[in-house]
Parts: C-alpha cells; sequence; structure tokens
C-alpha cells in the first residue's frame, strides 16, 4: 500500500479532473482508463473490450476470468446492459517492468440496486488492458440483500 500513498502524494500536487457528461475521475488522465468507463456506460461494449490486449482478462465479481475482447464483447452484452458505472477518485502508479496500475473507486448501479466498486486495472505500455478486477465493497449481508427477487 505504500506505493499507493506514494502516488496519492505525487498526484496531489498536481491533481487533475477530467469531466464527462455523466461522471469525474478525480486523479486520472489515463486515456485508456476515461474510454472504458465512458464505453462502458455508452453500451458501446464492443469499444470497451476492445480497450483490451489481445489476452486481455477481465475479472468480474464472482467470475471467473474472461479471456479476450470477443469473450469480454460477448460478457458484456449479457450481463451489463442497464449498469452505469460512477468512478469518483483513481490512482495511477507505475510499478516493474513498466506496466501500470491503476485503482478507481466509485459506485456502480444496475436497474436495482446501486453498490460501492473498486476497479483494479493493470496496463502495459501501450496503455491496453491487460487485466481489469471489479469488486463490490459490500458486507455479504448487503449483497444478499441486493439479489433481485424473483
Amino acid at each position: 500500500m505504500g506505493n499507493f500513498m506514494k502516488a496519492a502524494e505525487s498526484l496531489s500536487a498536481n491533481q487533475v479532473n477530467v469531466t464527462t457528461e455523466e461522471f469525474q475521475i478525480e486523479g486520472i488522465t489515463t486515456g485508456c482508463i476515461l474510454h472504458y468507463f465512458q464505453t462502458l456506460n455508452a453500451g458501446d461494449f464492443q469499444a470497451t473490450a476492445g480497450l483490451f490486449a489481445d489476452d486481455g482478462v477481465m475479472y468480474p465479481p464472482f467470475e471467473s476470468g474472461i479471456v479476450g475482447s470477443d469473450a469480454i464483447a460477448a460478457y458484456l452484452q449479457q450481463e451489463a446492459q442497464g449498469i452505469k458505472a460512477y468512478p469518483r477518485q483513481g490512482i495511477v502508479e507505475t510499478i516493474e517492468d513498466n506496466l501500470i496500475k491503476v485503482q478507481v473507486t466509485g459506485k456502480a448501479q444496475t436497474p436495482w440496486c446501486g453498490v460501492n466498486v473498486l476497479w483494479l486495472f493493470m496496463l502495459n505500455q501501450q496503455q491496453q488492458i491487460l487485466d481489469a478486477k471489479i469488486k463490490l465493497l459490500a458486507s455479504p449481508q448487503e449483497l444478499l440483500s441486493m439479489r433481485p427477487q424473483k
């Protein structure tokens, strides 16, 4: 966590807010990450999946990894309809092998509930997403109460 704190301190000196019609991400200027949220919220899942490297992996909550842009696009088309992401702030850190680690916190709104979310991205030097982990920040009781009623 120490590196994240250092990155946060360096960002605070020259913090940048990026605004779109739907959200603001404090501390994030990385085009790939901004496009991820813009295309996701627009329902352009092919474009979202196109931001991943050829062997990129998406780790949705409670799912195993989905590998490759075709599989990611198909998953999003089936599972992400009607979901909006509202990222609030993030931290960018360069780690070994010049990989870029991006941590974004915010909220996701589904047709039946809203939940706090942590998105963890790993980018290569070409700013392609190598992996994206989506973690829900809720207690097990909160998650159970969010299940849609049948």
